[in-house]
């Protein structure tokens, strides 16, 4: 792929550090806007958090409703990220993008006006298309505006985004319920806090709209609907001015026979439905493992889960805000280590550590008294408990949730990439839906389930170990199905 050459005499550096272009900063900077759908992703999918003790109060739910309600935006994610794929290719990713930001507001005002636990649910499922959407078009596009040299740390800004996303959503949370006396308590307009929860999230969803409208489409997406001219000035403007004749030929060999990319593509010449080529495998299997590991258990529902052990709800918001502070440390450390050491290094020291740290909160979980049905900790245990907590949002933070998500946007190959993403990001919110879902009635048993979660991260370190090649440096254009 053409570049510039070295940097500019006189050019303040970037944020990312020596060996950028001069087009580096542009690219940064659209990089950032798309990123905003992570923001929205992490916002969105964490905002539940805050509202789950009072949603369950005010509709009075069991358990089985309860992880339903909080699954359900992941039904819509799922949908959601099936079909991104495909529309983008259609449509272009700045459309696909600006789709997605309405699907956040309309969930936004739906989910906080909701009169029952129903709308609630569809609100929640229209917010998740958003949420599929987003997490298929960002890293695909961010992949693709993306100088070689950098694309790595360009593509962690969308787990960044998540991370801040998660973060602003539970700050958020913590401040109307502080302000309120309580997620239950009424706030302003005669609304309760958890309402006032999802309402704030149409402030971040309006920003995103309106912020699409200021970055360039997709140059692989120009040249393959045959405007050129368009491609070269996006080009020039991300990529700097050498070999732009060079880079445009190359991506329109990869594209010009698949004018219409198919679901077919996914599948090797002459194979049945689950006959796909092995690179879709590997990244289908890298989303189902980041799931897997429970790390959504923490966001989504970490005030109930302290509250359950012993903590109040106060104390229970500010643990849930300091974990996601940690996981914004954590990702800004992946961002500088992913292009100088590489993503399969990062995965394998992430699985060591989510398995030690999963394993220890286990076993704790596993041997705590149990007080009407809920398991207590009681002495060091508690401090135990959210030392490895932390320290298992630190083992992720700094690898399979940046590290992934670079992959994914840029292991496939040109032709297969938005339908190969979008299988990917499918199976992602289908793992994340199962997890979600089932870990209510697993609230009194949490040994059990911590233990499915350590032997699901020793189990992702062989998968990286055996089957994860390493994308550092490689051109989009030199990515292959068998890879």
């Amino acid at each position: 792929m053409g570049v510039a050459s070295g940097p500019v005499k006189g050019e303040t550096p970037s944020v990312f550090g020596g060996g950028e272009q001069p087009s580096g900063r542009n690219a940064l900077r659209v990089a950032s806007v798309a990123a905003l759908g992570g923001l929205m992703f992490g916002y969105d999918s964490a905002v539940i958090n805050g509202a789950v003790a009072a949603i369950q109060r005010h509709f009075a739910i069991s358990n089985a409703s309860l992880g339903f309600a909080v699954a359900s935006a992941l039904l819509g994610a799922a949908a959601g990220a099936m079909t991104a794929g495909r529309l983008a290719d259609r449509i272009g990713r700045l459309a696909v993008m600006r789709l997605a930001a309405l699907l956040f507001l309309a969930s936004a005002i739906g989910t906080g006006l909701a009169p029952s636990v129903w709308l609630v649910v569809v609100f929640r499922i229209v917010g998740g298309v958003g949420l599929g959407v987003a997490s298929v078009i960002a890293p695909a596009y961010i992949a693709e505006t993306s100088p070689p040299q950098i694309r790595g740390r360009l593509g962690s800004l969308q787990q960044l985004a998540i991370v801040l996303g998660i973060f602003l959503s539970l700050a958020v949370d913590w401040a109307l319920a502080g302000l309120a006396g309580g997620s239950s308590a009424e706030l302003w307009l005669g609304m309760a806090a958890w309402r006032w929860m999802f309402l704030m999230m149409a402030i971040p969803a309006i920003a995103y709209e309106l912020l699409a409208f200021t970055i360039p489409e997709s140059p692989r997406h120009l040249v393959a609907t045959r405007r050129i001219g368009e491609a070269r000035k996006v080009l020039s403007r991300l990529m700097g001015e050498r070999n732009l004749d060079a880079t445009i030929e190359r991506i329109r060999q990869t594209l010009d026979h698949e004018d219409h990319p198919s679901w077919r593509d996914l599948r090797k010449p002459g194979g049945g439905l689950l006959r796909l080529h092995g690179i879709v495998w590997v990244g289908l299997l890298l989303s189902v493992f980041q799931q897997f590991v429970g790390i959504n258990v923490i966001f989504y529902y970490s005030n109930v889960l302290w509250e359950a052990v012993g903590f109040d709800e106060s104390a229970s918001f500010t643990i849930t805000v300091f974990t996601s502070v940690v996981n914004i440390a954590t990702t800004l450390v992946a961002i500088a280590l992913i292009d100088r050491i590489g993503r399969r290094p990062l995965l394998l020291v992430g699985s060591a550590g989510m398995a030690i740290t999963l394993a220890t909160m286990a076993v704790i979980f596993g041997m705590a008294p149990q007080l009407a049905g809920q398991p207590v900790l009681q002495g060091p245990a508690g401090p135990i408990a959210l030392i490895a907590a932390n320290l298992f949002v630190v083992a992720f933070g700094m690898s399979w949730g940046p590290v992934v998500w670079v992959l994914l946007g840029e292991m496939f190959p040109n032709r297969i990439r938005a339908a190969a993403l979008g299988l990917a990001a499918a199976g992602q919110w289908a793992a994340n839906w199962l997890i979600t879902v089932t870990f209510p009635e697993l609230r009194n048993s949490l040994g059990i389930a911590y233990g499915f979660y350590a032997l699901c991260a020793a189990l992702s370190f062989v998968f990286v170990l055996r089957w994860v090649r390493e994308s550092n440096g490689v051109a989009l254009e030199d990515m292959h199905p068998g890879q």
